[in-house]
Parts: C-alpha cells; sequence; structure tokens
C-alpha cells in the first residue's frame, strides 16, 4: 500500500471545468478537511492564479505541474494521490498517457468525457491491465453520464421494490434544460466529427449502440435511435433528438452488462428531448433535429469547420459565465415498463447549469466517493461505470452535497 497525502488530485485544474471544480471543493471541504486535495496542471504561473483566485484561506492548497504528454510527471502524480480527477479535453487528443499511468500504478482515475470512441480505445487497451494492478478508471462522470446512469440504476431500484422484476423497456425524456455549451466541449464534439469523418469504421462504430460493451455480450435488441420529431405518448408531446444520447445509451448498456444483465438480455433504452405539445412543438423539435444535423456536417467539412472554430464557436477555456451557471437547470424523466406491462416514473434534477455548475459537482463527489466509500476489497480494478462501481450511496451523496435529486414522480 502507498501512503498518499492526497484523497484527490484535479488534473487540468486550470481549465473551465477545473477550475469550477476546485471553487466547488475548496467552498465545500476547504483544503486540509475531511478532503485532501492538490491542483495540477501544465502552467504554474496558471495555477497559482487560480489558488489567489480562492482567496487566502487556500494558502496552503498544494500545486503540481505536469504536462499531459509526460508519463514521468504522471506518475509523480500518481504516487502521490488515491484519485485523479482528470479535465483534460478533448480527451482523445490528450487524455490517454494519464489513463496508461493511473492504470500502470493501480490509482484511481475519474474524467467527463462524452467521447465514446475514446472511452472504447482505452477499455480495449488498458482493461486487462486495470483488472489486475486495481485501477478503477470511471470515464463519464459529468452529466454525460450520471444523471441517466444512475438514473437508470434508481428507477430499477423501485422496480425492483414494487415488482419484484426490472424495467426492460426505459425512455429518458428531458423535459426542461437551461444551460450553455463551453469552448471545451464544442471542440470534443468537432474532434468526434473529425475522426468520423475519416473513417467508416469508426463510423459504424459510433452507431453500434452496445459499441462500449464487453466483448461477450449477449445484446441483440435493436435500440430506438432518436434523431427525427416523434411522439411520446407517456408525456403527450413532441420529442427531438437530445445531443448526449450518444454517449449516455451507451454508458447504461455496459452498466447492464457489466451487472450481469441486472436489467435483461432484451433491455432496450433510448433518449429525447421534449419540445412541446401539437403543431409547435412538432415543428420545434423539426428545426431543433435539422440544425443538429448541419452543425455536424458543417464540423465535418475542413472550409465550415475552419469557419465554425475561428468565428462562431467558443474556444477551448470559455463557457458560461457565474450568472447562467447559477441559472441553469434540468429535469429528466424515465418512463419504465416491465414485461408483464407495469409501469413506473422517475425524475432526477439538477439545480445548476447542467455541463458545467452542475457537471463540475457531481463529478467530485464521484472522485470523493471512490476515494472513501468503495474499497478496492469491495469493488476491484477494472472500466467501471458509475451505477456499477456505485450504489444508494453515492445517490445520497449526490443529494446532499450535489443539488441533484432523484424520486418517483
Amino acid at each position: 500500500m502507498r501512503n498518499q497525502p492526497f484523497d484527490l488530485i484535479i488534473f487540468g485544474a486550470t481549465s473551465f471545468v477545473g477550475q469550477l471544480l476546485c471553487r466547488y471543493l475548496f467552498d465545500q471541504y476547504g483544503v486540509d478537511g475531511e478532503i485532501k486535495w492538490a491542483a495540477a496542471g501544465r502552467s504554474l504561473p496558471k495555477l497559482e492564479t487560480l489558488k489567489n483566485s480562492l482567496g487566502v484561506n487556500a494558502k496552503t492548497l498544494t500545486l503540481l505541474t505536469a504536462d499531459a504528454a509526460d508519463e514521468t510527471a504522471l506518475k509523480d502524480l500518481c504516487d502521490q494521490t488515491r484519485v485523479i480527477i482528470s479535465t483534460v479535453g478533448p480527451y482523445a487528443l490528450y487524455g490517454e498517457p494519464l489513463v496508461k499511468v493511473c492504470v500502470d500504478t493501480g490509482t484511481d482515475y475519474c474524467d467527463l468525457t462524452g467521447e465514446v470512441q475514446w472511452v472504447n480505445r482505452m477499455i480495449r487497451r488498458y482493461e486487462t491491465k486495470a483488472q489486475q494492478t486495481g485501477a478503477r478508471i470511471l470515464h463519464c462522470c459529468g452529466f454525460d453520464s450520471i444523471p441517466s446512469d444512475m438514473g437508470v440504476f434508481h428507477l430499477q431500484q423501485q422496480a425492483f421494490s414494487q415488482f419484484g422484476a426490472p424495467c426492460t423497456s426505459i425512455r429518458m425524456r428531458v423535459k426542461a434544460i437551461r444551460g450553455a455549451a463551453s469552448g471545451g466541449t464544442i471542440a470534443s464534439m468537432i474532434n468526434i466529427t473529425k475522426e468520423a469523418a475519416k473513417s467508416k469504421v469508426l463510423r459504424k462504430e459510433l452507431a453500434n449502440p452496445y459499441s462500449i460493451c464487453p466483448e461477450n455480450h449477449r445484446f441483440t435488441a435493436r435500440q430506438a435511435n432518436v434523431t427525427t420529431p416523434e411522439y411520446a405518448q407517456q408525456s403527450g408531446q413532441w420529442a427531438g433528438p437530445f445531443i448526449m444520447a450518444g454517449i449516455n445509451t451507451r454508458v447504461v448498456h455496459r452498466s447492464n452488462a457489466l451487472s450481469n444483465t441486472a436489467y435483461g438480455t432484451n433491455f432496450k433504452y433510448d433518449e429525447s428531448m421534449l419540445m412541446g405539445k401539437g403543431t409547435k412543438g412538432r415543428v420545434i423539435a423539426s428545426g431543433f433535429g435539422l440544425g443538429l444535423g448541419l452543425f455536424l456536417i458543417g464540423a465535418a467539412i475542413r472550409p465550415t469547420r475552419w469557419l465554425m472554430e475561428n468565428y462562431m464557436l467558443p474556444k477551448p477555456g470559455e463557457g458560461p459565465s457565474p450568472s447562467a451557471q447559477e441559472k441553469g437547470f434540468y429535469d429528466i424523466r424515465f418512463f419504465g415498463e416491465t414485461d408483464k406491462g407495469e409501469t413506473i416514473q422517475t425524475k432526477v434534477t439538477g439545480d445548476r447549469d447542467p455541463g458545467y455548475g452542475s457537471t463540475s459537482k457531481i463529478l467530485a463527489q464521484a472522485g470523493i466517493s471512490l476515494a472513501q466509500d468503495i474499497s478496492k476489497e469491495e469493488k476491484g480494478g477494472g472500466f467501471w461505470t458509475t451505477a456499477t462501481v456505485f450504489d444508494q450511496r453515492f445517490i445520497n451523496r449526490l443529494e446532499q452535497k450535489a443539488g441533484l435529486t432523484f424520486s418517483i414522480v
């Protein structure tokens, strides 16, 4: 056993989300309280600026420097902590060396990636060794995909309690949401589009709902993919595509696979956004789907992508203002049905901008829970999902510390 001085190291602490994460940890726990943490990044001057912004009570905050490509420096970080939380994206460009070093050293790891193709690569390359070294690797610990993954977990717990059986069909519908995208998120989306435009194999992989499930999974159910307006019978509204569905649905199916098909081998799950009732709702759903399609087409073509990156879209490091984060929120609903036709509806809500104000809190709690709640004897090394490494204790944390609610409707 190593004697690590820190529970958490935040790597990429000066990124947009990294700064929010550090502010949250400082406000909640201070520096040397029940959670001992440090801030790490490439630039010491930027780290010192971050430290100063936290105030005089942050004077004991430890600052550590490391480049995302320097495995020796990354190993030094791993030797000092139980868990590393990485906010350095796009992860497909900058994230692999840290995952590799965490796996090599048996260090637990969390991030907030939504880059499903990169998650798949990391699993294929490093899962076997992570199981050997004891490193618990947790991708997708932000708005994508904790509310979806833990929301399905919560619904299934209620279904088992009420019906004695899981729901074999769940539809997630975003009822209401307010938030803005940061430059980092946009950069990740554009990078995925660039990769997919160059590779037919990758395009096929991205279309596979089971792409990050273990290779021996037994799932064959055809999964819905909402890309055009669809009437949501349960809510009486028209639904359109949800931009995070491509990663969230894959994570939920991996959770099912890793939990010995607890949701069933024919489990079906899809996500979309509710756009309103009647003709107006249908028009809005159509317009949103068209706009999203045009964005992806533009991002795949070099000249339009250049224009978008340089003149139209926020740059990495930019994001919603503190006021916008405070005013943000989300309300997502889960409609479940068992094989016998029994139905249940649950919801998950968050009190801040989903991608940043809320993500910074739930990402922090994922790292803390991994460090303090779940021992390595209880859950060993490997590439887990939040719903398979955590349990009700994590939901309690999210409700008590991160502004989320989980409830039956």
